[in-house]
């Protein structure tokens, strides 16, 4: 077939896709795709009898009137996916991406669909366009553009019809931007997705992409766009857009993202894209499932599924594929909120909240096969229908109760189930639930009540860990990790004592229990840094290295990283027993690297400080310093970590260290990129965020502040990468201490 107004025979062939009449909007399309391809335009009413559509290199459907009313042509869609399982090439804009259902090109349509948005205010004036994964910045559709934030449209308001995925992602398809308006990132409107549909490409472009009456700014932008999008998929590339779903295909992003200097190399972070809670740990065949939530679609909080990688030795990891994703219509269709995961008849089990609309109600799932890749959801989720009428839940405008994440355990013969919430009338709270067999549940009450201003508002979170004599009970509360020690008679927690886990940016710790009395935690360390640089970074959130829960001989919580980290130490610097002065030099001047384990016994003898300063550049322009005091107190000192305006540089302190059993200062730093981890005296920590901007910010030193400091002990190493593949290891592929 001859296309017309053929640039040159280089010039794809482009079949413009047409039902009806044409808009005003779909011939200035047809003026702009005219510059780039050679057009035919093809009726969908007479396919695939009256036209062929394998002449053509790529198609395009661009509408900006609904097709509710109207109904597909059988014949169009058997000819367009035949088209696609031949390697074609379609292009979807507008309304043209609400047929993604109907045209099988995926389950999950937009949920996003606004033809009428009249703005009322400023803020749907400004210019408006696309929010580009920094994983796709360089691809075709965007190779032209500069930087990952492009206004396609002067104004947001002039810019309907707009189709976008937002609570929802799609099933098969991979988010390739989102909306940015203004000055200000929108991650939450899915509006540019890629398809991958037999040997064929689909991209659908949602929003932001109207033509009719554009000024010519913002039209060149649109033309450029469109060009390097209709580029791409008559080319036929279809890999590139293929949803990552096993554990090869999720190490391979994983391995995209990896020149980040801020990416930790031993502390496990998400292939790409968001992560927070740990979920479902479980040890299973000798080995350790961490599963995680997680957002597919990109580096913010929405459309949480859940993640999994695998360890055989808690160092080590390995990526697997997802574990669970929210249902079409299902009661989890919002997302699959965190929970645990129980053996039940030897079977591992998932009890996890599942998000409907304004619910957030419990589900459960039974493990598929041996590996724990495939899971099962129940025919009879949510296994609780309702919150309690008492005490009274807090409701919000985004859930009608906080009613949220599991504990759940078995003792003679009855299952145990804890639920995090928060009271009207006081603070969080957990809700004891009992059950013979998983699914019906009896409601008993709450185990302990909060002070709201003292314990939170919220119990997220929610564990009981049970060290005999004495049972701790683990919250999140919205700012902290706190803990209560007690006992607990199967119905009610008797507080006896408090305190906090973690004082930086630790949360949602969960655990289980690993032999000799002890348990296995792990938390989510959340990002320190602007939303918008970790859109640019392409990933957020870490987990915590495995720490160790026990009790001391006298009921002290003693909480310390899993001995197993040892088995990544490479390189070790020790430095004998030494009184530091504040005029001595660093007797570690030589030591730098952003992948260290630091070991430290001193006491302050006069001084009125000590500090271990990390991450410091040569010339000390940037530098973190942990500082202990004479009054007791440890600060991580942020307000040189890092000379971007993104990064928080408010400190974090312990503002009353627990005492050693010997009264000597025991400090245990772990450094990672971005991540640091401080325990002291084996008795609490805090977890802190930095981002420095140089490269030569990897410098450590110990110094004395105002007197005298006895250090009776250093002990420092590099330590290795966590991945099993050798990805996030860049800067500590080669694990020594770098010494002048």
């Amino acid at each position: 077939m001859q296309a017309e107004d053929s640039e040159s025979k280089d010039s794809p062939s482009l079949g413009f896709l047409t039902a009806g009449e044409l808009t005003d909007e779909q011939c200035a399309a047809l003026r702009a795709v005219r510059d780039i391809a050679g057009v035919d335009c093809v009726s969908l009413e007479d396919l695939p009898t009256e036209q062929s559509l394998s002449s053509f290199d790529a198609l395009w459907w661009h509408r900006d009137l609904s097709f509710a009313d109207e109904t597909f042509p059988s014949g169009a869609v058997d000819a367009l996916m035949a088209y696609l399982d031949g390697g074609g090439g379609l292009l979807l804009s507008l309304h043209g991406v609400t047929t993604v259902k109907e045209l099988g090109i995926d389950p999950q349509p937009p949920d996003l669909i606004d033809e009428t948005y009249k703005p009322v205010h400023k803020w749907g004036q400004r210019p408006a366009g696309f929010l580009i994964g920094s994983r796709f910045a360089d691809a075709d559709l965007f190779e032209s553009c500069d930087g990952n934030r492009v206004h396609t449209q002067p104004s947001r308001s002039e810019s309907t019809p707009r189709v976008a995925y937002g609570r929802r992602i799609p099933k098969r398809g991979t988010v390739l931007a989102s909306a940015a308006v203004g000055e200000t990132d929108v991650p939450r409107e899915n509006s540019v997705i890629g398809w991958q549909v037999g040997a064929g490409t689909v991209v659908g472009i949602g929003q932001h992409f109207t033509f009719d009456g554009v000024p010519s700014e913002y039209l060149t932008t649109l033309r450029t766009i469109l060009r390097g999008t209709i580029k791409h998929i008559a080319r036929g590339e279809a890999a590139m857009y293929t949803r990552p779903r096993s554990g090869a295909e999720l190490t391979q992003v994983r391995t995209e993202i990896d020149d980040d200097p801020h990416r930790p190399s031993y502390h496990f972070t998400p292939p790409a894209n968001w992560m927070n809670d740990p979920n479902g740990l479980v040890k299973w065949n000798g080995e350790y499932h961490l599963f995680y939530q997680y957002n597919p679609a990109g580096p913010y909080h929405g459309s949480i599924h859940w993640g999994h990688a695998v360890s055989d030795d808690l160092v080590h990891w390995e990526d697997r594929p997802i574990a669970l994703e929210p249902d079409t219509g299902g009661p989890d269709r919002h997302g699959c909120w965190s929970g645990c995961t129980v053996l039940d008849d030897d079977v591992p089990t998932f009890v996890y909240t599942g998000g409907d609309g304004h619910d957030q109600l419990p589900c459960l799932a039974r493990a598929a096969d041996d590996d724990l890749d495939t899971w099962q959801k129940s025919p009879q989720n949510p296994i609780i229908t309702d919150p309690p009428e008492r005490p009274q839940i807090l409701a919000n405008d985004d859930w009608n109760a906080e009613f949220r994440d599991h504990d759940v355990w078995k003792e003679d013969g009855t299952w145990y189930h804890l639920i995090g919430s928060g009271t009207e009338d006081a603070g969080g709270t957990a809700l004891l639930y009992q059950s013979d067999d998983l699914l019906d549940w009896a409601y008993v009450g709450p185990i302990l009540v909060g002070d709201r201003d003292e314990d939170g508002p919220i119990w997220e979170c929610p564990e009981l860990l049970d060290f005999g004599d004495l049972q701790l009970l683990q919250v999140s509360n919205y700012d902290k990790v706190a803990y209560f020690l007690g006992t607990f008679d199967g119905q009610t927690f008797d507080r006896k004592d408090s305190g906090t886990l973690d004082h930086g940016n630790y949360y949602a710790a969960q655990s289980i229990p690993d032999g000799d009395g002890r348990y296995l935690s792990w938390g989510w360390i959340r990002e320190d840094r602007s939303a918008s640089a970790q859109w640019d970074a392409g990933w957020s959130g870490a987990m915590s290295v495995p720490r160790s829960l026990s009790l001391s001989s006298d009921g002290t919580l003693v909480v310390q990283p899993a001995e197993e980290l040892t088995r990544l130490r490479g390189e070790r610097e020790t430095i004998d027993r030494q009184t530091l002065s504040p005029d001595d030099p660093s007797p570690c001047d030589g030591v730098s690297g952003d992948a260290l384990e630091i070991q430290l016994e001193l006491e302050l003898d006069g001084a009125d400080a000590f500090e271990l300063v990390v991450a410091c550049s040569d010339d000390g322009e940037e530098r973190t310093s942990i500082r202990y005091t004479d009054g007791n107190r440890l600060i991580v000192d942020r307000e040189h970590s890092s000379l971007s305006d993104a990064a928080n540089s408010d400190p974090q302190s312990i503002d009353e260290v627990p005492q050693s059993d010997d009264g000597i200062v025991h400090l245990h730093v772990l450094i990672d990129a971005s991540v640091i981890e401080v325990f002291v005296n084996d008795r609490t920590s805090v977890s802190s965020r930095i981002y420095p901007t140089r490269a030569d910010s990897t410098g450590v030193s110990l110094e004395a502040v105002g007197g005298a400091v006895e250090l009776y002990s250093a002990d420092m190493w590099s330590l290795e990468s966590a991945f099993t593949d050798g990805s996030s290891a860049e800067a500590a592929s080669n694990p020594e201490i770098n010494l002048d």
